[in-house]
This record gives C-alpha cells, structure tokens and sequence, in this order.
C-alpha cells in the first residue's frame, strides 16, 4: 500500500482487496449514500468522507494525512491481509463463488455504541428505512459537522445525547417501536460504557451474554455488534439472506437459524464473520432463495 496526499484527498494505490461498493453494500454499515458517479459519501468519527475507485486507485476525498493514518486506515482495516482471508475460506465451491463475487468486502472497525443503535434500528427493518432513522436521529440530537457537496451533515448522536432525547422526539424520526429500546440502551450506557467497550477484549460467550440482556437486542442483533464493532470474527450473524442462501446451498430448508450458525461456527472456525458477509453481499445481490 502507498499512501499519496493531493489537496483535500488521499490516493490509495497498491491496496488490494477494496471495492467500496461491495464494503457498504454487505449489511454491515448504514451511514452511506451511494453518489451519481458511483462514489459513497460516509459519515464516520465526526468527519465526512467520499469514497471512488478510479481505476486501481482508492480516492478518499475530504480529508488529509494525519485523519487517514487517526481514522481511516483503521476504521478500513487498511492492516489486515484479505487475501490470506479469502484462500483459508477457500475450501469449497459455493465459498468460492461467494469470495469471487464479493472480492472487495472489508469489514469496517465502527463505533460499538453507534453499531449497538444501528442494530438494534435494524430489527424487522429494511435498508433505506434503517437508514434513514439514523439520518433523522443525527440530525436531530447529534452535532453539526459541516456542508459537504451542498448537502449538511451530522455526527451520530453520542449516549449523552440520546440519552437526554425526548422519547416523543425519537418517535417523530420513525424508530417506532424501537424508541424506548434506543433511549432505555443510552441511558443504561452512560453507567456501563467501560463494559460495552471492552466487550471486544472478552470471550465470545461472555461478549454476547452481555449484550442479549439489552431490550431489543436478540441472537441476530448481537451477533452483527459483535461483528461489526467488536472484532468477534468467530461469530455468524444470521439474517434472511444469510438464512436463504445457507439452506439453498448448505443445508436442509428446515434448518434453523441456530442450527445454522452452529453449522457455520463449526465449518469457518474463528473466521465465520468474514465468511458471512461474503455470503450475505452475494445472497442478495444475486437473490438466492427468493
């Protein structure tokens, strides 16, 4: 990988392993929005930055060298070696297929309690309404970061602030049901913040023990926190996707979602969250099992 700084970007060259469609269209990220000219404008650690591919470059625009080597190359976990990943995970056709349609993913290292929120909106939900909840909570109760292309962005709200939100308030952004979840789990953080933050550091069973006693967080929503913010690369999150395309090309269509992630957990070892994504961006993009 070598680093370039122009003005106002970064240039990537060199990085294999990076498709960013493929990074924030796998299920594991909802501030993004897709561009005209197939860019993604992202909001992250307060700061707004939009993502290309040009050619075999990767663009980051909107930023500089130090918020690259303090944020970026981390939160695009710029230092792991995916293509060892894909070769372990190699070992039959169907993972083949899904790591060759997918070739791109990386899973992104996001803010436990904003993934924790994130999550706990996605339950029964769909992609664009996720999204779109979160939107309305930062615009709401998160702070102003600035104009990027025309458009004002927000920071996601910190637990202070969702915390101190008025239910009603949370209500009017359309979480629904999910409201008093988001406020009674900001609230409950101010006290345990340490914990959810070192939750990365414990045992997987003592990890997802913790976060099952949250309102609104069940097996499928802990599973993808664990995942996503927490480095618990032994998990494997089950969806509808991933649920389809297992029982399509792995087993029977009467296995269940435990038996599922049990299968799983088995087969990919410690690296069944790596495995799962592939097999979620590839499920839906092809709509297997629909």
């Amino acid at each position: 990988m070598r680093i370039k700084e122009e003005k106002n970007k970064i240039i990537i060259k060199d990085q294999p392993d990076f498709e960013p469609c493929h990074i924030f269209e796998c299920g594991q990220a909802f501030r993004w929005e897709k561009q005209k000219d197939s860019s993604y404008t992202v909001v992250s650690n307060g700061k707004v930055i939009n993502v290309a591919k040009e050619k075999e470059d990767i663009i980051i625009n909107n930023t500089d060298i130090e918020d690259f080597y303090n944020i970026w190359q981390d939160y695009f976990d710029l230092n792991t070696d995916y293509s060892s990943i894909k070769s372990t995970l190699d070992t039959d056709e169907i993972m083949k297929t899904a790591i060759n349609f997918g070739q791109g993913i990386r899973i992104l290292n996001q803010d436990e309690f904003e993934t924790m929120i994130s999550f706990i909106i996605s339950a029964n939900n769909r992609i664009p309404m996720i999204k779109k909840v979160i939107e309305n909570l930062s615009i709401n109760f998160g702070d102003k970061i600035g104009e990027y292309n025309g458009k004002l962005y927000y920071s996601f709200p910190t637990y202070e602030q969702l915390a101190n939100a008025p239910i009603e308030i949370i209500r009017e952004c359309k979480a629904g049901f999910r409201s008093e979840r988001i406020k009674e789990a900001a609230i409950r953080i101010i006290d345990e913040k340490n914990t959810v933050y070192d939750l990365r550091n414990k045992s997987y069973d003592e990890a997802l023990e913790y976060l099952l006693s949250y309102k609104g967080v069940g097996n499928k929503v802990a599973n993808c926190i664990l995942l996503f913010s927490m480095k618990q690369f032994s998990t494997f999150p089950v969806d509808v996707w991933v649920r389809r395309v297992m029982q399509e090309l792995y087993v029977s269509k009467m296995t269940s979602d435990k038996e599922i992630r049990k299968f799983a957990e088995d087969k990919f070892g410690h690296m069944s969250g790596y495995a799962q994504q592939y097999l979620f961006y590839y499920a839906r993009e092809n709509g297997i099992g629909r």
